[in-house]
């Protein structure tokens, strides 16, 4: 049940609402693949790990600094000696990344046909602006949303920033999200409300220390029964 304070309702996009995380896990598995002629692959994807961490203040999130980082710890591993062949390999492999047919959560059009009616929808994603337009576009899920934000990160400023434009308290917001880091920590820091769907696979980046909150509340799944006032 959703709390009686809250006026408008917000949902992260990549592995909330369709899956996405899935397809980087593959690129990975093909890149440590590709770099056991030089090392193991756990070795690799730690070095891959390390510079996508090192490259995000300056790049973003998205295919295209992935696509980099690739490049880059290619390089390092192989200690330069990479082909053209090799380095147009890694190209191809951090591409396939992008434009992924559109794999929705189950459930997702139930809950966000049945709370379109009763709350402003916010769309709240991080992420490249044309990456991530394009997957909600293909999504067929933009009706549904009052409104689209897309950050270059997700925290406590960025939120406020939400709330300031829509004119409402913290403790008027919901936020529903994958990402303990990026989608309720922030939140909860800042007054508003949060439900927490964890996803199988999660970027080695977003995991963070997870805590209990009186305004947090855990579910296995999202589904409409979800927010029933009989629930």
């Amino acid at each position: 049940m959703i709390s009686k304070d809250v006026k408008v309702i917000a949902f992260d996009a990549d592995d909330t609402l369709w899956i996405n995380e899935y397809h980087y896990r593959k690129a990975e598995e093909r890149f440590g693949k590709l770099m056991e002629r030089y090392t193991t692959s756990e070795e690799a994807n730690d070095i891959l790990l390390r510079r996508e961490k090192m490259n995000l203040p300056l790049l973003g999130y998205g295919s295209k600094p992935f696509i980099i980082s690739l490049i880059e710890s290619g390089i390092e591993i192989s200690r330069g000696t990479l082909t053209n062949d090799q380095i147009l390999e890694l190209i191809q492999i951090g591409k396939e990344t992008i434009g992924q047919p559109m794999e929705l959560i189950p459930e997702v059009t139930d809950v966000l046909e049945y709370l379109s009616g009763r709350y402003p929808l916010i769309l709240a994603t991080k992420g490249d602006l044309k990456e991530q337009e394009s997957k909600i576009e293909r999504s067929g899920l933009e009706k549904y949303f009052s409104h689209i934000e897309i950050m270059s990160e997700k925290n406590r400023e960025s939120y406020l920033k939400i709330i300031k434009r829509h004119n409402i308290l913290p403790e008027n917001f919901l936020m529903i999200g994958n990402s303990f880091k990026s989608d309720i920590l922030p939140v909860l820091e800042i007054g508003g409300n949060a439900i927490y769907i964890p996803s199988e696979i999660i970027w080695a980046h977003e995991v963070t220390e997870e805590i209990e909150h009186p305004r947090l509340k855990r579910a296995e799944r999202l589904s409409v029964s979800l927010f029933n006032r009989n629930n």
